[in-house]
């Protein structure tokens, strides 16, 4: 993407091409301080103004009692009230048996409490399992991330969400950094998910880039997305993976100004976005980079762990959904010929 002419072509070509049924090689470049009194004799002649401190008999403890005093009729007594500070074990104990069971607690269900009150439509992302850990659905347009090691199932996570979006009728985008369209293409429609009939329907774009000419026209590539996709009407849209972006830049602060301002355009766009990226090396919960769960509005965390069997197995966990109620559970889950299956009842030991 060495001019302008070619960098203005980057996505529309490879739609382009997928609409005219193509051979499939898309090529393409986110005080309060202490105060003294004032002048006025508040600290004169200590004649002139009596202490506050010093023991006074004048009318005004005399006709209404001195507060501190034992006042033998306390209000509470001649109210017909109990005083709140004797000894009620019925106090408490009724709110907390309600709370619990109002809220999830000890013996309560997860998800008993209503809904978060959001006008933002809701979808579901499509994986068994998971999205029954999601009360009501993801929020329309939010920007999410699934972080995981080699071998989680990101780039499957990201399929099986266009899957079923594509299935409703709705017009999604698939961008790989790291395969080609065709093995893309490939795995999906081992998965009879029928992928080159919504290509020829002209509602996917599967497009591959490279992440080097992408980080190179990075900045028209965020000023057109936006357009492009409103223009393609996509609903859906994923990036696998985000983590080959942000390793095109070695200064750190650069890394997170280009990612916050790509993940910027994508919010822009209003497009529903799952992006993937590569776990960190020294902390399975967070990004290679720890930038990109920050700019998201969702992350799910795909990680191995291992039973008392010693049995490594595959766990899923949201860390956040902003506007929505979440599990806090870990669930295992499988990857299958039909996706990936999350088993909410199974025990990951």
């Amino acid at each position: 993407m060495s001019d302008d002419e070619t960098d203005e072509d980057w996505f529309e070509s490879a739609v382009g091409s997928e609409a005219g049924g193509g051979d499939g090689t898309d090529q393409a470049a986110s005080d309060n301080g202490d105060e003294t009194p004032e002048d006025g004799g508040s600290t004169g002649d200590a004649g002139d103004y009596d202490s506050p401190f010093e023991d006074s008999s004048d009318a005004s403890s005399e006709e209404y009692g001195s507060p501190f005093e034992d006042s033998g009729d306390a209000s509470f007594e001649d109210a017909g009230g109990d005083s709140p500070f004797e000894d009620d074990d019925s106090l408490f104990e009724e709110d907390f048996t309600d709370a619990f069971a109002s809220t999830g607690g000890p013996g309560g269900s997860e998800f008993e409490d209503e809904d978060f009150e959001s006008d933002i439509p809701r979808i579901d992302l499509g994986i068994d399992g998971l999205d029954g850990m999601i009360q009501g659905g993801v929020p329309e347009r939010h920007l999410m991330v699934a972080i995981g090691s080699a071998g989680t199932g990101k780039t499957t996570f990201g399929l099986q969400f266009l899957h079923h979006g594509l299935k409703q009728g709705e017009s999604c985008v698939f961008i790989t950094l790291e395969q080609t369209r065709e093995a893309i293409m490939a795995t999906a429609n081992d998965r009879d998910w029928g992928f080159d009939r919504y290509a020829e329907e002209d509602r996917l774009a599967v497009i591959d880039l490279d992440p080097v000419e992408m980080a190179n026209s990075l900045d028209n590539i965020r000023d057109e997305l936006p357009g492009l996709i409103a223009e393609f009407s996509a609903d859906r849209l994923v990036l696998d993976s985000v983590s080959l972006l942000e390793m095109m830049y070695d200064d750190q602060a650069e890394r997170r100004t280009e990612v916050y301002d790509f993940t910027r355009s994508l919010k822009k766009a209003g497009v529903t976005t799952v992006l993937t990226s590569e776990a960190s090396e020294d902390n399975p919960y967070a990004s290679r980079h720890g930038i990109i769960e920050y700019l998201t509005d969702a992350v799910f965390v795909l990680q191995y762990v291992r039973s008392n069997t010693q049995e490594t197995r595959l766990a899923v966990e949201i860390q956040k959904i902003r506007n929505a109620n979440h599990s806090r559970e870990t669930n295992p889950y499988e990857i299958t010929m039909d996706g990936i299956d999350v088993y909410r009842q199974a025990d990951i030991l």
